[in-house]
């Protein structure tokens, strides 16, 4: 008896083809890693700072493809420290690092010998990425002469089996097509993990607190660089209006810095608010009317408790 076989339809075998991965975003402080991510997904998801390590979160962000879904997680820079709030940070960049289809490690081509990069090293030594492809982005080579380039890529290609290396700049978008084509051709095939109209699946409360962190560090960040954390209290309709009430407070660390965060007057925060607030009326889609509180929690990046409360451990 003759089988007759089964052509598979354009659109089966699009699903086929159809690929899934979770691309952890790895490096150092300050090198991109947020500015990349972003640019990736061509909408702000983390916040960004000219100042180090500024992402104290993993965020996912969705990327969705016309044959395939990307779920980037943007990780706190890795380091070598002994501070259990630099700690947490580290295993949440390392969890990510495992949990990973994919690795984009990102270096700062600029500035291309660093401590920190041999610690990142060492961690895909000992194959921490449990065999998923790592593929290493060169960022800001806008600012590295193209002569010093092609003795980089080579003294990396020796360092490591990477996937791919690819030189880039976030900032200017120079090679990410070429970035994105190599995480295509990397990642395993499988099914979407996210409806494709979602973005992330972190809530509105987290990235209103993200908003008003970054504001707070654009305008204090020399006499308050690692003091800041902020829990957002309240997001509700204000009935019968257009209008959503958000209330925030601002946690430092001591009884002076408060008196700065608040200025003279209430300057300080006012400013705060201000520069905040367009933000998350636009992630809301309606005016905010944002009430902000300044708190003393003492020593509260060495305080496991605190940090648990401000998502920084896991309970």
């Amino acid at each position: 008896m003759e089988t007759i076989g089964h052509e598979p339809s354009a659109a089966e075998k699009a699903q086929e083809e159809f690929r899934a991965a979770y691309v952890a975003i790895i490096g150092r402080p300050n090198v991109g890693k947020s500015t990349l991510m972003n640019r990736l997904l061509g909408q702000k998801l983390s916040i960004v700072s000219p100042r180090p390590q500024t992402t104290w979160h993993r965020i996912l962000g969705i990327k969705n493809l016309p044959r395939a879904q990307f779920l980037f997680l943007d990780t706190p820079g890795m380091q070598a420290s002994d501070a259990l709030f630099n700690q947490s940070l580290i295993r949440a960049a390392r969890r990510a690092l495992e949990d990973a289809d994919l690795v984009l490690w990102l270096i700062d081509a600029a500035e291309p010998e660093d401590p920190d990069d041999q610690l990142i090293l060492g961690e895909l030594r000992e194959g921490k990425t449990s065999g998923a492809p790592v593929i290493l982005a060169l960022n800001k080579v806008d600012l590295v002469a193209k002569p010093r380039l092609l003795p980089l890529i080579a003294r990396w290609h020796e360092a490591f089996p990477f996937a791919e290396i690819v030189p880039i700049s976030a900032t200017t978008r120079d090679n990410l097509d070429r970035l994105e084509s190599a995480l295509l051709g990397h990642a395993p095939l499988g099914h979407p993990f996210y409806p494709p109209e979602e973005l992330t699946d972190r809530p509105e409360r987290f990235f209103i607190a993200e908003i008003i962190r970054e504001q707070a560090f654009a305008l204090l960040h020399q006499e308050l660089p690692y003091a800041l954390a902020v829990q957002v209290e309240a997001v509700k309709a204000r009935e019968g209006r257009n209008l959503t009430d958000v209330e925030a407070t601002i946690y430092v660390e001591k009884e002076g810095q408060k008196g700065i965060v608040i200025g003279a007057g209430g300057k300080m925060l006012k400013r705060v608010g201000e520069r905040a607030r367009p933000q998350i009326e636009e992630m809301l889609g309606t005016p905010v009317f944002l009430r902000l509180w300044v708190k003393v929690q003492e020593g509260w990046r060495k305080d496991a408790a605190a940090l648990r409360r401000f998502g920084y451990l896991e309970p």
